[in-house]
């Protein structure tokens, strides 16, 4: 168990444990709300992506966004670290690449919250299996 040595460390237990709180009670309904996947891959951590995802916790908090914030693995944009993710209930995902606080309140306010893209869109470079099969 880590030892609570400040304030500071105390304070950052309870948001750990808020986090996960919010994320077992939503997790049931995730397909009804906003997705969010932070990419933390060593190349995000780097970047700066613990910072992006405190921000985009609180901001979508602050704007009480029905929104689940994840972490994840390597989405292979190391180029464009920050990385986010975000899917829009009955939309595709769309990445987010060069994510910093600026951009945060960006794709929150202007694509979640309104619906519009915003610079910063990682096209989609791959394909399915089924579409790959149907060529």
């Amino acid at each position: 168990m880590t030892k609570v040595k400040s304030l500071a460390d105390l304070k950052k237990m309870k948001e750990d444990l808020q986090s996960k709180v919010n994320l077992r009670e939503k997790g049931d309904n995730v397909e009804r709300m906003v997705q969010v996947k932070v990419s933390m891959a060593t190349c995000g951590i780097a970047a700066g992506a613990k910072e992006v995802m405190n921000q985009l916790i609180t901001e979508l908090d602050n704007r009480s966004v029905d929104a689940v914030v994840t972490q994840t693995g390597c989405m292979g944009y190391c180029h464009a670290e920050p990385t986010i993710e975000v899917t829009l209930p009955n939309n595709d995902p769309v990445v987010f690449g060069h994510v910093d606080d600026k951009k945060v309140v960006e794709i929150i306010e202007q694509y979640i919250i309104a619906g519009k893209l915003v610079d910063g869109v990682i096209p989609v470079n791959y394909e399915t299996v089924k579409e790959h099969k149907n060529k």
